[in-house]
Parts: structure tokens; C-alpha cells; sequence
């Protein structure tokens, strides 16, 4: 074949040849290699069909490791002198580009020996290429040339042609694309040759002025971004000439575009140009030039700042803040002239509007100061306005306006925020302002966020906040008050709360701030005046606040732990033994929503313990409540024993107290050995199958199953579910307490579906049995919900349970082919049962997941929406609103029975279920607009009803549904 006279059969000759090459190149000798090259470039003269099987072959030979010196400059040196690249197919072209690359990669300082020559041959074969599969090589050869010192000799500018010839990228791929190149692919890798050598600049950053100037937004954006590349590897040098130019065109973007991206671009390149020229080193003989390009943006921008109502006062805030920011000189240099101006402005105008907006161009500056941290004396115009900043700063936190306060607040806090800023005299008149906006500012904005502010300045000055803040908050907290400003007082109170917490950011406050918060719970426990289980919730959260707080810092968390949980428990005990001896003593502190706000306290003063305190600490929990071990206790003279496992009416009191217990053990770190564990175990079991009040039972199961859930794997735990199994079983059957037996079951259940159990399949089939169950049905039901969402106080991740990552994906795969047969082989008066059920499961699963399985559940999501059981009702709309977004496809094959039902449901009795069935007829606009179009009319008719709905909130989703449609 391969001497045959007919070029066809030369080249499938050849063609076999260079595919046995592809397979073996690594197997050659030396002199074989040098034998298939130099035939392989003698065909280069052959007939153009013979050319690609060549091409082949010589890539085959190009990745050959034995490839005599001097083989690869002839391979290159025949390719561009025979071979018109560009004629060639695509796949040819890319060929040739892989052997350039692979020379490029294993034969560098040969080529390099060829000098220019490689550079303009090069530029010969990607002259004109036009895929963009190929570009990517070819931009990426043309990175290695400048990345790797090639010589490019005279032809830097054509080699700049032919790369910057393509930019902007105007490049849409095509649709179901199997290549995957996207615009953005070619976009950076253009970039980065533009980017990578300042020889290119004196050709590039015209182009990139003319195309700022382009009427195409993707243009603009490109060229920014591309002159914010190129300022990385700039120097002043290349930048001079163009300077006015650049800033010409950045300020007129600012100035006048409506888009926030250009904006924020050209931003980011004056900032880039500001950071490349305070970079250049300076000599005594060159012009400053960061100091003239700051002086003409200074000249444009400065006088804007006087119109506090102008539309550009803004824009010229922003560029000068941008060019300030690249580095201390430039800061130095802008500051020097812009502070003084600000200042003056905020004197001259009074009006609250106009001083915001100067205040907020101030805050700006003294923002980016953060930057650098410490004020240098000698440099700095900030520490020369110390006073007048101070004073325009504590003037708009006295001002009625709140959005001025607000500002002001902001301000403070940076100040604080720089080091050595602040005198000590200025320090207490920070506090005395935050004290007074706390407590006394009517406006709970101004309030709160002077809170935010004292917790963030609070680390930095510690000493300031525990001798200056705490002292008079603890005073406010303990004033009494008369009967006429009782809710005015309650209000104080709850701010005082609030600021004790927010402030206790470092641990010497926090040893301030929690003796003041545990004294006024004893003496709102002691006191009987009306809403005092308000008032004790109130302390708890902040008691949670501030345990939150710590637990980052191992001292501190230690400290609180070791003296917040005794505190509590104690008071708790002591509530409860009295409730037992004197029944109207101390009652508040036992309600359960005291209770439940003591909770969270607790676990969070727990979950962050090293494993070596912890054990410390739980060596004396779990004995005062297995033994009634009270000596740990502050104030532990107790009129009577604590006996909460025990049986008897007058122990009601004490019983609830498990729900404290609950908190501890179950936020305990898993590796903390829990002491008489089994025995602790069955205590809880007997009390959540026994006790008659709802709220002990269902803690008794949740500290059951949160100290199951972590329990190590093995007989003793096998021994302890048996014997669960065996209480539930009886229970659930038949008796006063099936409820109780339900609760118990479910928190088990989930304990063990969370760590991936085996026993965790039969619980769940035993569920599923009962949403037949005409008394528990319903109740079953929504317990699904309990299985699959996150609890909030036990078996969640930062409680350390053990929570296995598919979890909801196994039970979904494992339960719900189960619920959809037992809803096919139910009774009608049971049906709503598995479809509340199912619908419970569908709404807390993944949504990637939901719209996979959609095909088989939507009937049985359809049908859910005709039950008149509002809880389905709800979670099915809740389910399908974002399936409409995310399954357009599916759910266009059944429009016409979703548009009914939505729209019959917005006239539910129910203001949720309205609400869902708006939100779901406004999600139906996203399918495809053929699909909706036979339906139009219908809708918009039957949406002009919950127009005049009597709720606003209905009123306002049927305003946007019906203007979608």
C-alpha cells in the first residue's frame, strides 16, 4: 500500500501504519524512531489526502521518549514548511497543535535553540483557527511560549494579533454541546494569554479603552476584568501613557452606568491601578506617578462630596474609596484631602438625610483603615481629626433620627475596632452611649444594634465594658419600679436581659455578667408578681446567648458550665420540692415552657466540654437524680429528699425535672462514660411508659432515645431495646397510656433510623401498622414527621448523636413503597392516614431526590390534595411548589388536574392552605408556556377572588400569582 501510485490506498497504507504507532511509540528503539521520522516527513510532500494518517503518525512519534536529538526541531520545522494548517479538517488541525504541545512539554531547550522561528511558525499555524476546541490548545501553547521564556524576537505584536483578534469572546455553544466548552472556558484562557507578559500592554490597553466604550455590557465587563488581570503583572512603566485614558473611561462607567456589575468592575480595576502604581519602587529622577493618577481622580471626584443630594455623590465616594484601598500611601493621600472635607460638610448641613449619607461615606473610609489596623502616628490624617471625628460620631448617636443613629453605631464600632484610636475618656463616653441607646432609645433598631455593637467591641476593651457597662445594666436590672410604669419597667428589664448577654463576649465579662443574670432568676423565682414564667424565660435566653457564646474558648466554657448548670438545677430542685410540701410556692419555675427555655441553657453549656470535664461533671448529674445526691449543689439544705424515679402523687414536681436531666446527658460528648448507665436507662423507660403528665413522658422517651442513639453497639444495648420492644408492644395494644407507648416508639424509632440500627425496620413496620389504627392513626402520622426532621433539643449533630449522612434517603427507599400499599389496601376512613404520612416523608426529603422518584408518587400526591385533612392538605402543596420549579417536564403531563385543584383550594377555610395553593398557581407559571396558555383565562378569573380575601397575607400572594399569570 504504501508504495501503491494511487493516493487513497497510500494513505489507508499509512493510516494502519500510524495507528499500530498510537498503540506501540513506547516500545521503539532509537533508531527505529529515527527511521519512521524521517519517512514520516517525507510524506509531508505527499498528495493533502495522505496528510492527516502523517499527522498521526507523527504525533505517535512525538511522544516517544527515545527521540534522537535534533528530531523534534526537523519534525516542526517540515510541519510549517509543508503543511497549510488551516485547510486542514478540525481534528487534523488539533493534531497538529498535540504535537506541538507534546514537543513543548519533553524537548524545551531544543526548541528554544530554533529561537523566533518557533514563535513565528507557530503564529502561522494558528493564524485564523476558528474552533474553539482547538483555541483552547492553541491559547494555552501561546501561555507556554510566555510563561517559559521562548524567544519571541520582532514578532511580540503578531503574536498579540493573533490571540487578541478573538477577544471579546463571542462565543454561545451550541445547544446539547458534547464537548461541554462553555464561553466563560475560552473567556479566562484568552485571558490569561492577554494577562502574561507587560509586553503586550502597549498593544492591549488601547484595545481594552475602545472596547470599555462598546455598547455590549459582556464587553465592558471583559475589558475590566481583563485590565484588572493585567495590573497583577504591570509596572508603571507600561501604565504611564494610558493612564488619563483609563481613568477617563472608569469614571465615566461609574458615573453614568445603570448596571451594578460594570460598577462593581470598574471599581475593582481603579483599585487594581491604584495597588500596581503604589507598588513600583520610586527613584529620585521619575515622577510620582500614583500621586498624580490619585491628584486627578481627587480633582474630579472631591467637589461631588459637597452635594450630599446629588446623584453623584455616591459614585464619587465609591471611586475614591476604591483607589484608596489598594495601600496605606494611597489611603494616606486620599484621607489627607477627603476626611477634612467630610467633616466640614457634616457641620454645614443639618438636615438628618444629608448627614447620613456623609456620615456614611466617612464610616467608608474608616472601614478600610481596618485594613492596615494600627494607626501610624507619624502618616496619619485619621489621628490628627480624632477629635472632630469623635465628635460627628457621638453627634449622630444623639440624634432623633434612627437611620443616623443607626450609621453612628456602625461607626463607633470601627473605631473601636482600630487600635489606639480610642482615649480612655473617649472609650467611656462610647459606653455611656451605648448604655443609654440600649436601654433608653424607643426604637428597637437602635437598640438592638447598639447591643451588637458592645458585643463586638466588648473582646478588644474588656476592662472598659465589666468596670463601666455591666455595673449600670446590673443597677437598671435591680431598680425597682411603681405600679404606673410597670410596663415600661418590663420592658427595661427584657433590654437589660438582652444587653447582659450581648456584651458577654470575653470571659472576664462573662464572669461578670452571669452572677448578675443567675441573682435576678432567684429573685423572679421568689417573687409572685404576674408574668414571672415570662420573666424567667426571658433570663434563660439570655443565659443561652451567652452560654453560646463561650463555647469556643475552653476557660470560659468551663467557668459557665460549672456554674450556671448547678445553679440551675438547684433552684429547679428546690422549686420542686416545695410544689411537693407547699403546692403554691416556686411554681413558675416548673411550667413547661420554663422549662423548655431551660433546656437549650444546659445542652449548650454542655455539647463544647472536654471529654475530661465532662466526666467530671456528669459523675454528679446522674447521681442526684438516680440517688438523689444533692452535695454538689449550691444551697442544698432541702426540706426533703429528690426522689424523681419514684413513684407517688406528691413527685409530680420532681418528675419533670428529667427534662433537665435530657439536656445534660444528651448533649454529652459520645466518648464521656455515663455512670450506672443501664440502671439510668430503665429508670427512664419505666417513667415514659408510666407517668400521666404528657410533657415528663415525651422528655423521659427523648432522653431514653438520645442516650440509646449513642449507646456503643452490643448485648448490653440488644438487652436494653428487648426490653423497650417488650414495654411498647403491650402498651400500644390496649390501656390508658397507648399515647404515651405511641411517643415512646417514635423517639426510639428515630434514635435507631438516625445511627442505621437493624431493630430501627421493625419499629418503623410496627408504626406503619398503626396509622390503620382509627384511635393513633393520626397521630402516627405526623410522627413521621418527628422521624424525619431535625429536633431541636436531642439526635441532632450538635448534640454529637450518632446521625448517619443518607439517613432520609434509606428511610424513603426502605418505607415509602410500604405507605403507598397499605394507602391502596386501606379503608376510606383511614386512607388520609398513609397520605398525611407519605406527605410528611416527601417534604423533608432532599429535593434532587423527590423530583428522581416523582413519576411513581405524583397520582398519590394528587389524590393527597382532595383529602380534607388540612395537615395534607398543607404538606402536599409545600411538597409540590418546588417540584413545579424543579420538574417542569413531569408536572406539565398533569396541568389540568394541578390547575384545579389549586385553584378549588384557594378558597380552603384555612388562611395556610390558601396561602400554598397561591404559592403553587404562581409556581405553575414556570412550566412551559404552550402548556399554560388553554388555561389563562380560567386562572386569572379565578385569582380575582382571593384578591378581596379578607387576610392581607392571602391578598398579597394572589396579587403576585395572578400578575405571573
Amino acid at each position: 500500500c504504501l508504495e501503491n501510485t494511487d493516493p487513497r490506498t497510500r494513505g489507508r497504507g499509512i493510516q494502519l501504519l500510524s495507528q499500530v504507532l498510537l498503540q506501540c511509540y513506547s516500545q521503539l528503539q532509537e533508531k527505529e524512531v529515527l527511521h519512521l521520522v524521517l519517512f514520516y516527513e517525507s510524506r509531508l510532500q505527499d498528495h493533502h489526502l495522505v496528510i492527516p494518517s502523517v499527522l498521526q503518525g507523527l504525533r505517535a512519534l512525538s511522544m516517544c521518549e527515545v527521540l534522537a536529538p535534533g528530531l523534534a526541531v526537523s519534525v516542526l520545522k517540515a510541519i510549517f514548511q509543508e503543511v497549510h494548517v488551516q485547510s486542514l479538517l478540525q481534528l487534523d488541525r488539533h493534531t497538529v497543535y498535540s504535537i506541538i504541545t507534546n514537543f513543548m512539554g519533553t524537548r524545551e531547550e531544543e526548541l528554544k535553540g530554533l529561537g523566533a522561528d518557533f514563535t513565528f511558525g507557530f503564529i502561522q499555524v494558528m493564524d485564523g483557527e476558528k474552533d474553539p476546541r482547538n483555541l483552547l490548545v492553541a491559547f494555552q501553547i501561546v501561555r507556554d511560549l510566555i510563561a517559559k521564556n521562548y524567544a519571541l524576537g520582532p514578532f511580540v505584536e503578531e503574536l498579540f494579533e493573533v490571540t487578541s483578534c478573538y477577544f471579546p469572546i463571542d462565543f454561545t455553544p451550541p445547544p446539547n454541546d458534547p464537548h461541554g466548552i462553555q464561553r466563560e472556558d475560552l473567556i479566562l484562557s484568552l485571558r490569561a494569554v492577554l494577562a502574561s507578559t507587560p509586553q503586550f500592554a502597549e498593544f492591549l490597553l488601547p484595545l481594552l479603552i475602545e472596547k470599555m466604550d462598546s455598547d455590549l455590557q459582556s464587553a465592558k465587563l471583559d475589558s475590566l476584568q481583563t485590565l484588572t488581570a493585567c495590573c497583577a503583572i504591570y509596572g508603571q512603566k507600561e501604565l504611564q501613557e494610558f493612564l488619563p485614558s483609563l481613568w477617563s473611561s472608569l469614571r465615566r462607567e461609574v458615573f453614568q452606568t445603570a448596571s451594578e456589575k460594570v460598577e462593581a468592575e470598574c471599581l475593582a480595576a481603579l483599585h487594581a491601578l491604584s495597588a500596581c502604581l503604589s507598588r513600583s519602587v520610586l527613584s529620585s529622577d521619575t515622577e510620582d506617578l500614583l500621586d498624580s493618577f490619585l491628584s486627578s481622580i481627587l480633582q474630579d471626584c472631591r467637589h461631588h462630596l459637597c452635594e450630599p443630594d446629588m446623584k453623584l455623590v455616591w459614585p464619587s465616594a465609591k471611586l475614591l474609596q476604591a483607589a484608596a484601598g489598594a495601600s496605606l500611601r494611597a489611603y494616606h493621600r486620599v484621607t489627607h484631602s477627603v476626611l477634612p472635607l467630610l467633616l466640614e460638610q457634616y457641620t454645614k448641613h443639618p438636615q438628618s438625610s444629608q448627614r447620613r449619607t456623609i456620615l456614611e461615606m466617612l464610616l467608608g473610609f474608616l472601614e478600610l483603615q481596618q485594613k492596615w489596623g494600627h494607626v501610624e502616628e507619624d502618616e496619619s490624617t485619621l489621628l490628627s481629626l480624632q477629635a472632630p471625628v469623635c465628635s460627628v460620631v457621638f453627634s449622630a448617636l444623639t440624634d432623633p433620627s434612627v437611620q443616623l443613629q443607626l450609621v453612628g453605631i456602625r461607626a463607633l464600632t470601627v473605631l473601636g475596632s482600630l487600635q489606639g484610636f480610642l482615649s480612655p475618656s473617649d472609650l467611656e463616653l462610647v459606653v455611656d452611649h451605648l448604655v443609654r441607646l440600649t436601654l433608653h432609645e424607643e426604637d428597637s433598631q437602635s437598640s438592638e444594634a447598639a447591643m451588637e455593637a458592645a458585643g463586638s467591641l466588648a473582646p478588644t476593651y474588656p476592662e472598659v465594658f465589666s468596670g463601666r457597662m455591666v455595673p449600670r445594666l446590673e443597677e437598671e436590672l435591680q431598680a425597682e419600679r411603681d405600679e404606673e410604669s410597670f410596663r415600661d419597667h418590663c420592658s427595661l428589664r427584657q433590654r437589660c436581659l438582652q444587653a447582659l448577654a450581648a456584651v458577654s463576649t470575653h470571659t472576664s465579662i462573662v464572669r461578670e455578667t452571669v452572677p448578675v443574670l443567675l441573682q435576678h432568676l432567684r429573685k423572679v423565682q421568689k417573687g409572685s408578681e404576674a408574668g414571672s414564667a415570662q420573666d424567667l424565660v426571658s433570663v434563660c435566653q439570655s443565659l443561652h446567648r451567652v452560654a453560646l457564646q463561650c463555647q469556643q474558648d475552653a476557660e470560659g466554657c468551663w467557668y459557665y458550665h460549672q456554674t450556671v448548670v448547678p445553679c440551675l438545677l438547684a433552684m429547679a430542685v428546690q422549686a420542686a420540692m416545695q410544689e411537693s410540701t407547699q403546692p403554691l410556692l416556686g411554681k413558675a419555675l416548673l411550667e413547661e415552657e420554663v422549662l423548655a427555655a431551660m433546656i437549650p441553657v444546659i445542652s449548650a453549656a454542655t455539647t463544647h466540654l472536654s471529654p475530661e470535664l465532662a466526666a467530671q461533671s456528669v459523675s454528679h448529674v446522674v447521681p442526684l437524680f438516680l440517688d438523689g445526691e444533692v452535695s454538689f449543689l449550691p444551697q442544698n439544705s432541702f426540706p426533703c429528699s429528690f426522689q424523681p424515679f419514684e413513684d407517688g402523687e406528691c413527685l409530680e414536681a420532681q418528675r419533670r425535672l428529667v427534662a433537665l436531666l435530657m439536656a445534660f446527658v444528651c448533649s454529652l460528648p459520645r466518648n464521656v462514660a455515663i455512670p450506672q448507665q443501664e440502671r439510668l436507662l430503665r429508670e427512664l423507660l419505666a417513667l415514659s411508659c408510666s407517668c400521666n403528665c404528657p410533657f415528663t413522658a415525651t422528655t423521659a422517651a427523648k432522653c431514653f432515645a438520645g442516650l440509646v442513639n449513642k449507646h456503643p453497639a452490643g448485648q448490653q444495648l440488644d438487652e436494653i431495646l428487648q426490653l423497650a420492644v417488650n414495654r411498647m408492644e403491650p402498651g400500644l395494644t390496649e390501656g390508658p397510656r397507648r399515647t404515651q407507648a405511641l411517643t415512646l416508639l417514635l423517639w426510639v424509632t428515630k434514635a435507631l433510623v438516625l445511627r442505621y440500627h437493624p431493630l430501627s425496620s421493625h419499629l418503623t413496620d410496627k408504626l406503619l401498622g398503626l396509622l390503620s389504627d382509627a384511635e393513633l392513626g393520626p397521630a402516627a402520622a405526623d410522627g413521621f414527621s418527628l422521624l424525619m426532621a431535625e429536633s431541636p433539643d436531642v439526635l441532632h449533630k450538635g448534640c454529637h448523636a450518632d446521625v448517619r449522612i443518607m439517613f432520609r434517603q434509606r428511610f424513603f427507599t426502605d418505607n415509602v413503597p410500604k405507605l403507598v400499599q397499605g394507602f391502596h389496601g386501606a379503608g376510606p376512613d383511614v386512607k388520609a392516614n398513609y397520605l398525611k404520612g407519605l406527605s410528611h416523608v416527601l417534604n423533608h426529603l432532599p429535593k434532587p431526590v423527590l423530583v428522581t422518584e416523582l413519576p411513581t408518587l405524583l397520582s398519590l400526591l394528587l389524590e393527597a390534595l382532595s383529602c380534607s385533612d388540612r395537615v395534607v392538605q398543607l404538606s402536599t402543596l409545600s411538597c409540590l411548589q418546588p417540584l413545579l420549579l424543579e420538574a417542569p417536564q413531569i408536572m406539565s403531563l398533569h396541568v389540568d388536574t394541578l390547575v384545579t385543584k389549586f385553584l378549588s383550594l384557594t378558597s380552603s377555610p384555612t388562611m395556610a392552605v390558601r396561602i400554598a395553593a397561591l404559592r403553587c398557581a404562581h409556581a405553575l407559571t414556570s412550566l412551559p408556556t404552550t402548556v399554560l396558555l388553554p388555561y389563562k383565562a380560567r386562572v386569572i378569573r379565578a385569582l380575582a377572588k382571593p384578591l378581596d380575601d379578607k387576610k392581607r397575607l392571602v391578598r398579597k400572594e394572589a396579587v403576585a400569582a395572578r400578575g405571573e399569570w
